[in-house]
């Protein structure tokens, strides 16, 4: 699917593969049954299977195709979709389509970034936002931000990454970018077996990458950035900081390239001082500030919890403090650390806001809910000797729509909070 690695920012274009699946039309594809009663999630429009929840007797996943197609049934043999499969690994399959023998070919993709488009033309009047958000856009395994010309695709399963040139064949098609970088560094893929790489596969990837969000410009490197880069989700919940933030003393606590402190300041902040651990995030953030014609800010390289400590013990005060860290629940045995971590960085910055200051606490930890995030918020008020008041509860932007029986697309929760 890829070449070698992309030497610098330059990478000659390629053609990107039309060749569909090799099986005959005529074929079925191979069953994986369930067992009794495990249909009833998928029915009700979960498009996950765990391996403990096949069949093995009557449809063995050893020696089944990694990444391949099959059918899956129920205990009776009544179809329920098509899925690709990964034998190896814990999330057994994943369905793509609720008809049995569905051959995805790049006309199928085309319509399904299509169908991602319309949503995202409806909702956004500038070509920046996630144009495909796996699960919830009909593609599981594979998100897509999109920057202008610039598509920056992420690559998460075996059975996406065995369709990948067709899917950036369609994808190619049906945008027509000057640039699509591959993006295939995350740790999920090697929960897949898969190795992880940044390619470019289509024109010149820009040393830096360009995206406007609520009045605002900001650049990046797209090849080296967190993610695809930038975070999208956040920004509904960064326009209502907006409205929060005119003539206040705003921290922005893990900064990044300073989405919601910046943000802050192009609203009418009186100043912002910038926390994040990355010499190379903190350099791009204060080029950005220029980018918006705006005047230098303070801004403190170190771990946040030691940062924000140093903070309250030299008497410094803020009108509003935005903690958006990176998940501290990445796995479901992470639980107790990471909400002992959320509930610290919560109270040290209950402990720097003055009397009706706001924290904005986010989290993009699946495993927390919204519940959890908000009994966080207020035992770190209990322990500071603060109390809270949630005004505003904030989500994921509609370019990371919500499948209702999928729990695992509604991850992003930001709780507003004035303290009193």
């Amino acid at each position: 699917m890829h070449g070698a690695a992309a030497s610098g920012n330059v990478c000659a274009s390629v053609t990107l593969s039309k060749k569909a699946p090799a099986m005959s039309a005529a074929d079925h594809l191979p069953p994986l049954q369930l067992k009794k009663n495990e249909d009833r999630r998928i029915r009700a429009g979960h498009l996950w299977i765990y391996s403990n929840e096949v069949d093995t007797a009557r449809t063995p996943l050893k020696g089944r195709e990694s990444g391949g197609l099959a059918n899956i049934t129920d205990h009776r043999g009544k179809p329920l979709g098509t899925a690709y499969v990964n034998p190896h690994s814990l999330i057994s399959a994943r369905l793509i389509s609720r008809r049995a023998d569905t051959r995805p070919d790049r006309d199928w993709f085309a319509r399904r970034i299509t169908r991602a488009l319309v949503l995202r033309q409806r909702l956004y009047d500038a070509p920046y936002y996630r144009l495909i958000y796996g699960e919830s856009d009909g593609l599981p395994g594979v998100v897509v931000d999109r920057f202008g010309d610039v598509l920056a695709v992420q690559i998460t399963t075996l059975g996406m990454e065995m369709m990948g040139e067709l899917f950036l064949d369609a994808l190619d098609a049906v945008l027509e970018p000057a640039v699509i970088i591959l993006r295939n560094d995350s740790a999920a893929r090697e929960l897949e077996g898969l190795e992880t790489y940044v390619d470019c596969v289509k024109g010149e990837l820009p040393e830096q990458v360009l995206v406007r969000e609520n009045d605002t410009e900001f650049a990046f490197a797209a090849a080296g950035g967190q993610k695809t880069g930038w975070f999208f989700d956040h920004r509904d919940n960064r326009r209502q900081l907006q409205t929060l933030v005119r003539d206040r003393r705003v921290l922005d606590v893990f900064s990044y390239v300073g989405a919601w402190g910046i943000e802050a300041l192009s609203a009418g902040a009186s100043e912002v001082v910038f926390v994040d651990s990355s010499a190379t995030a903190l350099a791009q953030l204060e080029a950005n500030l220029q980018r918006n014609g705006l005047a230098a800010q303070a801004t403190h390289k170190g771990d946040a919890f030691a940062v924000l400590k140093g903070l309250i013990n030299d008497g410094e005060r803020f009108d509003v403090v935005v903690v958006d860290p990176p998940a501290f629940i990445k796995r479901r045995k992470d639980m107790k650390a990471g909400q002992e971590a959320y509930q610290r960085i919560n109270r040290l910055a209950l402990r720097l806001l003055g009397e009706d200051g706001i924290l904005v606490s986010a989290s993009c930890s699946w495993h927390l809910s919204r519940e959890q995030l908000i009994n966080v918020v207020r035992h770190a008020g209990q322990q500071a000797g603060r109390l809270v008041q949630i005004i505003h509860q904030g989500h994921q932007g509609g370019d990371h729509p919500v499948l209702p029986a999928m729990s695992e697309t509604d991850y992003l929760k930001a709780c507003f909070c004035r303290v009193i």
